[in-house]
């Protein structure tokens, strides 16, 4: 039986994505939470280049940035893909997932930032969920008809983002102007809850260092 073991946090979208693709694959992982306030000495060795989780170690070999370790475990193991066969698919799907990493950080900006820094953001966050949005009209999924490659990485802006967006009371999302991608995501949270955290655990982790905004100023 191959040992695997993972290296990360149960409240990271990143860890998420990489527990998911091992539960679709039906996996048996152990999963070692980390402190990167005090990180351990398995993912520094594991991880020397970035010091970051997740870190995927299978038979002793580290696998390090969640979007190569999915397309790892997808390769490396048995069961469902979780990337599309068609090689258009393929190529498709990995455009999108190109596309959520390369506006990952414009999002958090959005939200932990402040005065004329966060605005800028703001409005690019804006102009990118016009483009999903405009990309999801008559559509289930970005790419296919079932979940996999791209909706496992966009989990973030799936769930943690309506997750910040109340802690920090900066408001991003609203149905009257994103009506295709806030369908997408009540059906992402609803019929992938076994492969989500808890929003409300969630909550109170956030909640513990995001200072929400005051509406009245």
């Amino acid at each position: 039986m191959a040992d695997v073991k993972l290296l990360g946090l149960w409240y990271s979208p990143f860890s998420h994505r990489v527990e998911w693709a091992l539960k679709i694959k039906g996996v048996k992982y152990e999963f070692i939470e980390q402190d990167l306030q005090n990180k351990s000495p398995l993912l520094l060795e594991s991880n020397p280049i970035h010091k970051k989780i997740p870190v995927l170690i299978h038979n002793g070999k580290p696998i390090c940035e969640s979007i190569v370790i999915l397309e790892y475990i997808d390769e490396a193991f048995e069961g469902p893909s979780i990337l599309p066969k068609d090689p258009y698919d393929r190529a498709l799907a990995r455009f999108w997932v190109k596309f959520f990493e390369d506006k990952g950080p414009t999002m958090r900006k959005s939200i932990f930032l402040k005065g004329e820094e966060q605005e800028k953001a703001k409005e690019e966050v804006f102009e990118m969920l016009k483009i999903l949005d405009n990309e999801l009209k008559d559509k289930k999924y970005f790419v296919g008809d079932k979940f996999g490659f791209v909706d496992i990485v966009a989990n973030a802006g799936a769930l943690w983002l309506g997750v910040l967006e109340e802690v920090s009371g900066v408001v991003l999302v609203t149905s009257e102007k994103f009506p295709n991608f806030c369908a997408w995501r009540d059906e992402y949270c609803t019929q992938n809850k076994e492969y989500l955290p808890s929003r409300d655990e969630l909550l109170v982790r956030y909640q513990a260092y995001i200072q929400p905004v005051d509406a009245s100023k």
